[in-house]
């Protein structure tokens, strides 16, 4: 097992590669992600190279709010809210609309504890894995940190509870080998409350799913629409959860499984990859994927630097690295630029959804 260094390190790099490759097939159906792309094998946004989105962005920025605070949940929220509204100011693309609208709050002065706006989305559930390899061991504690990530941008109950099940999940992988479902249900139920039975009832079909081998598409095919994952946290978040209960210990399988979806494919992948990753540590990433990753200023080497600080568990009451503030302006003019031209290669032939009989047993395989 990974120490928590390692863990820590895991979960952010599992988060940057899940978010890579599933970002060029996000919003597509698995049939479209086929027929443009053939059998995604790792990140390929352009020339057989990656970049990371808002979703691995987020895991690192709400680590260097942890390091900043120390895991006090007031400080905690102030740094938050503070990075966010610098991330802002970088013009990500790709923002979801209640992300954006929170954060535009932010930025208009609205203190966190009422920046948040009604939304179920699985925006906060990016920031989960983070929190959960570093505070898990503290039940109390944990809470009251999801809470805070959560609600500084949306304050629907659901999306605090899938937040607090990813969080849950990616301690409990940097503390055992594998899981053990019946357990796992039963700590995640005494962490939710009753309030959460409609969530455990997910996950608990999410572990039966794992259990009998089921493909990670056909059980998120289970849960709603055909077309993909959505942006809804309930199913999001048991799909992730499904995936890392099939391969607890193979991140390129658990991220593929996710990926081979559709539809919200980065969001989904990142969340799986910093789950599975808590519990592979830094060496259990493919470090080919590492190597194809376009990610300045937050490389690979400063997730891990980052890792480093935040396992040192000292807040230092400044910002753990320098990020200049340039440097990430001109990542996100060309990050844009990049998903624009992707988008509109998308529109161009091979047309149809292409064929996806074979789509378990290339799982499998």
């Amino acid at each position: 097992m990974p120490d928590r260094e390692d863990a820590i390190i895991g979960c952010l790099l599992g988060a940057a590669v899940g978010d890579a490759v599933g970002l060029p097939c996000e919003g597509l159906s698995r049939g479209r992600q086929r027929r443009l792309f053939g059998r995604i094998d790792g990140p390929r946004l352009l020339c057989g190279r990656g970049m990371v989105s808002d979703d691995a962005e987020h895991a690192a920025l709400t680590a260097r709010a942890l390091l900043v605070s120390g895991g006090d949940p007031a400080r905690f929220a102030r740094a938050l809210a503070g990075e966010l509204r610098t991330w802002l100011l970088t013009l990500p693309a790709g923002i979801g609309l209640a992300t954006l609208r929170a954060t535009l709050r932010l930025c208009a002065g609205v203190p966190p504890e009422r920046s948040g706006v009604p939304s179920a989305g699985n925006g906060p559930a990016m920031r989960g894995a983070i929190l959960g390899v570093c505070w898990g061991h503290d039940p109390e504690r944990l809470r009251a940190l999801v809470r805070a990530a959560t609600r500084i941008t949306h304050t629907d109950p659901r999306a605090e509870r899938g937040t607090l099940a990813v969080a849950h999940a990616a301690f409990v992988a940097s503390q055992v080998e594998e899981p053990a479902p019946d357990a796992f249900c039963r700590s995640l139920r005494a962490l939710l409350g009753e309030e959460g039975d409609d969530l455990l009832a997910l996950v608990e079909k999410a572990t039966a799913s794992a259990a009998a081998g089921e493909a990670t598409a056909a059980f998120a095919d289970s849960l709603g629409p055909t077309g993909g994952i959505s942006g809804y946290v309930y199913h999001t978040v048991p799909v992730a959860l499904q995936a890392w209960f099939r391969y607890p210990l193979d991140c390129r399988a658990a991220v593929l499984a996710v990926v081979g979806c559709g539809g919200d494919t980065d969001t989904a992948a990142a969340i799986t990859g910093g789950i599975v990753g808590a519990g592979v540590g830094e060496f259990g990433i493919p470090p080919e994927w590492l190597a194809r990753l376009w990610a300045w200023p937050m490389t690979p080497e400063w997730r891990a630097d980052l890792g480093r600080r935040l396992a040192a568990d000292k807040p230092s009451g400044e910002p753990p690295q320098r990020l200049p503030f340039a440097a990430r302006a001109l990542r996100g003019a060309l990050f844009t630029t990049l998903v624009l031209a992707h988008g509109f290669r998308r529109l161009l032939p091979p047309y149809g959804n292409g064929p996806v009989e074979d789509e378990e047993a290339d799982e499998e395989e």
